[in-house]
């Protein structure tokens, strides 16, 4: 089956959606809706390009974020104690992206885009800064959950930038650059802070204030989808950069007051509310809590009812409308959306379980450094970097989706599980295989989710698309480090508390955060093998979830349709 859509026109500006199979639901949106003229060929290449660059630094930062705590865990205890709270500094990242991600992308559909992304970027600098200065496990807890927040909203800032200056052809690539973004701090994000944890935030500020203050103030006039900007002798330096990338403020006929009116509080309140209970239940159970324990089944029961909550009110509309309610419940009634939600937190899981454990292997097998640690990951990047970026070019010549999901599953569960089997005595150089191959197969697919959700809806709901694939992205890399860590955690103490009973819980928590702990070097040569070995197997163990996931993926490949999703740009007159 082919799908054919059209771009808008550019002399009309209305834009032309011809579909064979009506993925879009009867279901209309009366929001003023938005037309953004989007050339498949710019003359302004390098002025273009520069743009790109400044926009997508913002996903970098929030993704050096995500994952620099996976090599600085150590150094962070030595400072501030609290090992049992040591997993919360990716969670708390995590959820706090993931509680709000669907709000963010409503927001961005209702204000001005340029005052959003500004927004998020001085909040993710504040939680920096918290971070920075953080004295106590709890400071650097709340310095991590506001970064999260404020990041979420700038890397949908980012995806919303994006597909409003390209065209639903060139998006597959555009979403492949978001996707290296992620990936190329793998190679030095170490570098940059593993050794001077007090300077988090201090460089990226400049750099993303300065791309966010040479973004434009374009306003859309509703219906028309003119945009309107100062003439080139009153732009200031870059002029390029804001003739080349308009920031919408969509609704310009609404008053703010009207906004505000629009959104969604109490389904806001209750997603958060169900995250922050569920996640927590995950990440305590087990680790600070036991699974038997009160409190843990209190977290577990309150995360299910709010949950539940947040369900009713958001399909009977209550305290909003069918058009205002935060969750884009429209989605759920179009087939494709389903695979795709899955689909993408299967490829995140596949991508962080590796980012996370590879370089912990090789501090405590080969005694490394976090930074050189970190290089270990070249094996796993490149591959994905390159899969990536042939995806989007793929997409956008070919336009077929569902080999991409088939194949990438297959390869990430095959190279998850020939990393379940590794040791303390396996080859660097099966590592650096078996990593490729899991790297190969999440580079078909992270990013693939985002063109093609966003293809298969009207151009004024690209913001909603981006944010539900978005939120499967973050809820998968939140339960696949919340799961992992756990896993990881519970199977190391339980197997060291056999091993050497004499030392407290608390104690051998800390052994196994790596090999800065004194312990291990403390124990006899033949139980600190056996003790290694305990660690690492339980490590690889983690690699599982990358089986499951990568095999869910083919498997979700199959309920796909094997269609090609063709764009013809319209022609003009």
């Amino acid at each position: 089956m082919e799908t054919e859509l059209k771009e808008p026109n550019q002399i009309t500006q209305q834009g032309i959606l011809s579909r064979s199979d009506q993925d879009i639901p009867s279901h209309t949106y009366p929001i003023q809706q938005v037309q953004i003229e989007s050339p498949d060929v710019r003359e302004d290449v390098q002025d273009w390009a520069l743009i790109v660059l400044t926009i997508l630094s913002s996903v970098f930062l929030f993704s050096l974020d995500n994952t620099i705590v996976a090599d600085v865990q150590s150094p962070i205890v030595e400072r501030l104690g609290e090992v049992g709270k040591l997993s919360w500094l990716g969670v708390a990242f995590g959820f706090s992206g993931s509680a709000t991600i669907i709000a963010w992308g409503k927001l961005f559909g209702i204000f001005s885009a340029k005052f959003l992304y500004l927004s998020s970027v001085v909040m993710f600098e504040v939680g920096s800064a918290v971070c920075g200065a953080a004295q106590t496990m709890n400071a650097m807890i709340v310095g991590r959950a506001v970064a999260g927040l404020g990041g979420a909203g700038m890397y949908l800032g980012c995806l919303t930038l994006l597909s409003i200056t390209s065209s639903v052809r060139q998006r597959p690539q555009y979403m492949a650059l978001t996707g290296i973004s992620k990936c190329q701090l793998n190679t030095t994000k170490e570098a940059a802070q593993a050794d001077k944890l007090n300077s988090m935030g201090s460089w990226d500020y400049f750099w993303d204030l300065w791309s966010v203050a040479h973004l434009p103030k374009i306003d859309i006039q509703p219906g028309v989808g003119r945009s309107t900007s100062t003439s080139a002798s009153e732009r200031p330096f870059p002029q390029s950069t804001f003739s080349a990338c308009p920031v919408v403020t969509p609704q310009t006929a609404t008053s703010f007051r009207q906004k505000l009116l629009q959104i969604d509080y109490l389904g806001m309140t209750l997603n958060v509310g169900a995250f922050t209970a569920l996640i927590m239940a995950t990440n305590f159970g087990g680790n600070i809590f036991s699974w038997e324990s009160g409190r843990e089944i209190a977290l577990w029961v309150v995360g299910g009812v709010v949950l539940l909550l947040f369900v009713l009110q958001q399909a009977f509309s209550v305290g909003t409308t069918e058009t205002e309610r935060v969750f884009p419940a429209d989605f759920l009634r179009m087939p494709l959306m389903w695979p795709l939600f899955c689909l993408m937190c299967c490829a995140a899981t596949c991508v962080f379980v590796p980012t996370y454990y590879i370089p912990l292997h090789f501090q405590f097998v080969r005694g490394d450094s976090p930074l050189k640690a970190a290089v270990g990951l070249l094996p796993f990047v490149f591959p994905m970097v390159f899969c990536g970026l042939a995806n989007g070019a793929a997409m956008k010549k070919l336009g077929y989706y569902m080999p991409w999901y088939l194949v990438g599953g297959v390869l990430t569960a095959l190279g998850g599980g020939l990393m379940t089997t590794v040791n303390e005595n396996t080859s660097t150089s099966h590592i650096y295989g078996y990593s490729a191959l899991i790297g190969i197969g999440a580079g078909m697919y992270i990013q693939t989710g985002f063109s093609v959700a966003q293809a298969k809806v009207a151009s004024s709901r690209a913001s909603d698309a981006a944010s539900f694939i978005a939120l499967a992205q973050s809820i998968g890399i939140t339960l696949a480090l919340a799961i992992s860590g756990a896993v990881f955690q519970n199977q190391a103490l339980n197997e060291l508390q056999t091993l050497i009973p004499q030392y407290p819980r608390e104690t051998l928590r800390g052994a196994i955060l790596g090999p800065s702990s004194g312990l291990l070097k403390q124990l006899p040569d033949a139980v600190r093998t056996e003790a290694l070995h305990s660690i690492v197997k339980s490590m690889s163990h983690t690699y599982y979830l990358v089986v499951v996931a990568g095999c869910m993926a083919a498997v979700g490949s199959l309920f796909m349709k094997r269609e090609r999703i063709f764009i013809k740009a319209a022609t003009m007159g």
